[in-house]
């Protein structure tokens, strides 16, 4: 189940990161988000430690696009 989500999740976001619609592009650190804890489950499962660590700053990433295009705060120059 994990790598289903992890699939659709993932290919979303990045499809959607690439959109030049400013409304479709705004999705995209949602799906990020979405997936992560599936990330961190499968990597975990798996003792990937490095792809486990690799999702924290995925995760940090799709945060700062939250930020951004969601809470309105544009990210520090």
């Amino acid at each position: 189940m994990d790598q289903i989500v992890i699939a659709i999740t993932g290919s979303l976001a990045a499809w959607l990161s690439q959109d030049h619609r400013y409304n479709c592009r705004r999705y995209a650190c949602l799906f990020g988000l979405i997936g992560q804890p599936f990330w961190f489950y499968a990597t975990w499962k798996a003792q990937q430690w490095g792809i486990f660590m690799l999702s924290f700053v995925y995760t940090w990433a799709w945060y700062r696009g939250f930020r951004l295009y969601w809470l309105g705060k544009g990210v520090e120059k």
